[in-house]
């Protein structure tokens, strides 16, 4: 709701050094900057305030400061600091007097300014009827200049917002929609679950799904080792126990299948081939109206334990893609290090771009989850999925 700043360089107005120095700290370790402010104009501007005060940013014109004072400030630092590209003015209650003239100064200001002005309002108790009045004129006001701070540092940082159509290249809509009309709020199969990601064009490892020894036997004939186990059902397949590595022949899958099926929950096993390459992970997560929110980064450890994850809200492009991946601490890891292969970049940036895609045709989805994906430098693959349906 604010005008656009043409750059990051920020002059703190305030009555109280406390609250200036707080969100100093918390700009500046957020990429803003807190310009000197000196010379000619800046002696000028100190000739105009009470003695005592200080103009070097924070411009502070001390706790008698008054809405006089504040109106010359904001002049100055409009007309005459080419260096100040916004203003924040701090201004609470003196504890003497109202501040109804300085608020009227503060509102008349962020109307008429070229650069914009944030207000933050700190003595909601002493003086919360001039707040009101200041709110009642469409003006915003934070109480807190660190939740302040961390907020503008959010929104000078994000990246600019993308307006495009649906990339459907490559993925079929219509057989999309179909299996996501026909689905019942909850968690996918397996089975469908995977036909999405295919059918949005992003690789999913050949599976087949068993219920019974029968089905078992038949699909090992035409299996090739070694090949992974898995359990359906259960939520989380490794907290129970529910995924069996490096099968190597037909023996191992009987004996491994009846004991996966003693685990409670479990309705069927996946027979999937063991392959290899780098973990990487893609999620996604939906909360109220706003669009889906992809996340990005290592598997495995990278995730649990690291956290090493980028985000991103839906549209996400190629392009947006790159970047993301390129911010992870574990990017060196993914172009390759130490004589190790890196993997197929440019895949795994046009795979998070294809789960765009999938989450624009499908609000429906509130959460996805595709952990791991296997990377190498020819491309990437998904071996295991988890979609839930909220309609």
């Amino acid at each position: 709701m604010q005008k656009e700043a043409k750059g990051k360089n920020i002059a703190i107005i305030t009555h109280a050094g406390g609250p200036a120095v707080m969100l100093t700290d918390v700009l500046s370790k957020n990429g803003l900057k807190i310009p000197v402010i000196e010379g000619k104009q800046s002696t000028e501007l100190l000739n105009e305030l009470f003695n005592g005060s200080s103009v070097a940013n924070p411009i502070d014109f001390l706790a008698t400061g008054t809405a006089e004072q504040l109106e010359t400030i904001i002049d100055y630092c409009e007309n005459k600091f080419d260096n100040i590209d916004a203003m924040v003015v701090i201004f609470g209650s003196p504890g003497l007097t109202t501040v109804y003239d300085a608020y009227l100064v503060l509102d008349k200001k962020i109307k008429t300014c070229k650069k914009p002005i944030y207000a933050i309002l700190p003595s909601v108790v002493n003086v919360k009827n001039e707040i009101a009045e200041f709110i009642s004129k469409e003006n915003i006001a934070f109480n807190d200049e660190v939740l302040f701070g961390n907020a503008l540092a959010k929104v000078y940082n994000l990246p600019p917002p993308i307006f495009e159509r649906i990339a459907s290249k490559g993925t079929d809509l219509k057989s999309i929609r179909k299996i996501i009309r026909a689905s019942k709020s909850g968690y996918l199969s397996p089975e469908k679950a995977a036909k999405l990601l295919t059918l949005t064009g992003i690789d999913f490892v050949k599976e087949y799904e068993v219920k019974n020894e029968h089905e078992l036997l038949e699909t090992a004939k035409s299996l090739n080792y070694p090949v992974v186990q898995k359990v359906v059902g259960p939520l989380h397949k490794s907290d129970v126990g529910g995924v069996i590595l490096n099968v190597k022949n037909e023996i191992e899958l009987v004996e491994n299948f009846n004991k996966l099926m003693q685990i409670e929950e479990v309705t069927s096993i996946l027979i999937q081939p063991m392959i290899s390459g780098i973990e990487v992970f893609i999620g996604a997560k939906k909360e109220g109206d706003f669009p889906h929110i992809i996340m990005a980064g290592l598997g495995g450890i990278f995730v649990e334990v690291l956290k090493d994850i980028q985000s991103a809200m839906v549209p996400v492009t190629k392009q947006v893609s790159l970047k993301m991946i390129e911010k992870l601490k574990g990017y060196p890891i993914l172009k390759g290090v130490r004589g190790q292969k890196g993997i197929n970049i440019e895949a795994f940036a046009e795979t998070i771009a294809k789960l765009s895609t999938l989450l624009q045709i499908s609000p429906e989805i509130a959460e996805l989850d595709i952990n791991p994906l296997l990377a190498t430098e020819k491309g990437i693959v998904a071996v295991d999925v988890r979609i839930k349906i909220e309609k």
